[in-house]
């Protein structure tokens, strides 16, 4: 078998990273502001060097070969660390920084911080894209095979290595229609109990502390559904008079009061809920990375600081 050597270009990572991203020679050439047509040749280049099509024609849009797919989370580690190999140890030029960053954040998170952020990053640096990941339903690994930049929000067991940070504390409060039977008089852990509750849980879980609690004081509750996201409670609470759901409460307060629904305060003690940042530690040191941790920082105080839920249980917030 003859062996042929091929001089390999290190740009064509760079632009199959941006191909498995977009799944589109269309949005790869906007993301590096190259013409379609140049994306297109690169492409080309690609299946060539790696033996494979990559990127395959399904009716209006294009698909990844399983090759590609197995390759996805490698490339990008590869193109990120070079990014960080190659980035000046000191100050940035932001407003020519080109950089696509994953978050890795429950839809509390981005509903209440994405927007404040968002702002902040498009007025320092446009060119930067932000792109948030729900939350994974098994072992978090997204920040050590380099698949997601940053994790956000309330987080579970993560690998050794990587750092974290605490942000701020939230708490749980009992969201409702005005027109609930809970919504008025006192509010007491035999009528949180008998009450139909929507559960939130990414994992389809059916209880979780509120159930602890309970069952603390020989009590228990039903649940009526389990709802995948707070945001799908949300709704479904805004719609429905007959039952309640638990929510972190700086995260959703303005979602809650925007939908016309009211808060209470639960008369058994719930743990806080601790929002934390983590990050891989090869991130440490570079500075659009830095940048964008400190930008998080400044939105979760600004969005999320204040707290106006008024104290003692049973208290009612409109």
């Amino acid at each position: 078998m003859r062996l042929v050597h091929t001089k390999l270009d290190l740009n064509l990572l760079v632009a199959l990273d941006a191909l498995l991203e977009e799944c589109s020679v269309t949005g790869a050439a906007a993301r590096l502001a190259v013409s379609e047509p140049a994306m297109s040749r690169t492409l080309g280049r690609i299946r060539k060097v790696v033996g494979d099509p990559v990127l395959v024609r399904a009716g209006h849009t294009m698909q990844p070969t399983p090759r590609a797919v197995a390759m996805r989370t490698e490339v990008r580690a590869l193109v990120r660390r070079a990014h960080a190999v190659l980035a000046p140890t000191g100050e940035i030029d932001l407003g020519s920084l080109t950089r696509t960053f994953t978050i890795s954040a429950n839809d509390a998170m981005v509903t209440s911080v994405g927007d404040h952020l968002l702002t902040r990053v498009e007025r320092e640096a446009p060119g930067v894209t932000l792109c948030f990941l729900a939350e994974p339903p098994g072992d978090h690994t997204g920040l050590r095979d380099g698949s997601i930049d940053l994790q956000m929000g309330v987080l579970g067991p993560l690998a050794p290595e990587v750092r974290s940070e605490p942000l701020i504390d939230d708490h749980t409060v009992m969201v409702m229609r005005p027109d609930h039977p809970l919504a008025e008089g006192e509010l007491t852990a035999e009528r949180v109990a008998g009450a139909r509750h929507i559960v939130t849980s990414r994992r389809g879980r059916p209880s979780g502390p509120l159930d602890d609690a309970l069952a603390a004081l020989r009590l228990s509750r039903r649940a009526a559904v389990v709802a995948p996201t707070f945001a799908a409670t949300l709704l479904m609470l805004a719609n429905r008079h007959d039952v309640v759901g638990l929510f972190p409460w700086r995260q959703y307060r303005v979602n809650v009061r925007t939908l016309g629904l009211i808060t209470r305060e639960l008369p058994v003690p719930l743990p806080p809920l601790p929002l934390s940042l983590a990050w891989h530690p090869r991130d440490d040191s570079d500075p659009a990375h830095r940048w964008l941790r400190s930008r998080i920082r400044s939105s979760v105080a600004a969005v999320l600081a204040p707290d106006d839920v008024p104290t003692g249980p049973g208290a009612a917030a409109g």
